[in-house]
């Protein structure tokens, strides 16, 4: 990524944190962190990724309110980012907390067996 495309992600992690924090009402999105955005090189498209807290279930109910909401997220996010055209927003599942849980669990599993 180049220098303009990692502020304009880090602005969009920002005001996307508030948006989903405040301004979105729909009963399927729950507790939701935005954990990093990556916006290609020609700012066209972003992807956001997200982190749930919840059942499978959940999560799934919130990548739909996410993205039935996608429209009115991305019109904010030109309001609030002056660019000539605002980036096409896709969302995806952040892993990394659950994997990092899942290593350290097995890494406190070898400590307790080696004791």
């Amino acid at each position: 990524m180049t220098m303009r495309s990692n502020r304009v992600a880090e602005q969009m992690k920002k005001e996307l944190g508030e948006i989903i924090g405040q301004k979105l009402k729909d009963p399927r999105i729950g507790f939701v962190t935005v954990t990093d955005v990556d916006v290609t090189g020609d700012l066209q498209q972003a992807t956001v990724f997200i982190s749930v807290l919840g059942s499978d279930y959940k999560k799934e109910e919130t990548l739909k309110g996410l993205s039935k909401a996608k429209g009115f997220i991305r019109s904010e996010i030109g309001q609030r980012i002056r660019l000539r055209k605002t980036p096409e927003i896709e969302f995806a599942f952040d892993d990394s907390v659950e994997y990092g849980n899942r290593i350290e669990s097995l890494l406190r599993q070898v400590r307790d067996d080696e004791q």
